[in-house]
């Protein structure tokens, strides 16, 4: 069974909702891949952009570490969570039974398909974590629930609560499915279905084709 893709924003780090949405996931009945974002470490990175003076490539990686950071304190959190840095660990800590939590800095500093820009963020690289899995389901997990007013993913990335890349990197058949915590009261455990909303990627015509 190939493993859901699940991106736990930075923004739940410090709250509540970050330890419990760890606790779902520990649940789940299929196999999964936490996705760190960047939390208060990427936060750091961009506060001083500006008094250092440094370039967004340089930006970009260091966010890119951030990411490492977050997931670091995430794997700390249950003896199951692992840190996985490469496609063969992710795949070695699943086939032990147990959750890889995805250090992107190795796989994605220097990749020539990502963007160095502010566009990209854990939305993205999650999304692009799924084509080099050839995985083709999506969670990205918010602390808001803003998401539930907009049903394509051009409209999220428009109102700013996806990143600008992410209608670009996410696969053709990618499944992306959007959750905040307004659907993590409503949870049924042991977690067997991907929770939260299923986002359109195209915009349907009235004959049924995809409009781009």
């Amino acid at each position: 069974m190939k493993p859901l893709v699940v991106k736990l924003g930075g923004s739940t780090a410090g709250h509540e909702e970050m330890q419990r949405w760890l606790a779902v996931l520990m649940t789940a009945t299929f196999p999964l891949v936490i996705v760190p974002g960047g939390g208060p470490f990427a936060d750091r990175v961009r506060v001083s952009q500006k008094s250092l003076a440094y370039s967004d490539k340089a930006a970009h990686a260091m966010a890119i570490l951030a990411m490492d950071q977050f997931g670091i304190v995430i794997a700390e959190r249950n003896v199951r969570l692992q840190p996985a840095r490469s496609l063969t660990e992710i795949r070695e800590v699943l086939v032990a039974g147990d959750i890889p939590v995805w250090l992107p800095s190795s796989m994605t500093i220097g990749a020539p398909d990502i963007p160095c820009s502010w566009d990209v963020t854990s939305d993205s690289l999650s999304a692009w974590l799924c084509r080099q899995l050839d995985t083709n389901a999506l969670l990205l997990i918010k602390q808001t629930d803003e998401y539930v007013a907009y049903s394509r993913v051009s409209d999220l990335a428009g109102a700013g609560i996806v990143d600008g890349m992410l209608p670009a990197m996410l696969g053709q058949y990618t499944r992306l499915h959007i959750a905040g915590p307004q659907a993590l009261r409503t949870l049924d455990l042991p977690l067997a279905t991907i929770p939260g909303r299923k986002i359109m990627q195209h915009k349907m015509t009235a004959e049924g084709m995809v409009a781009q």
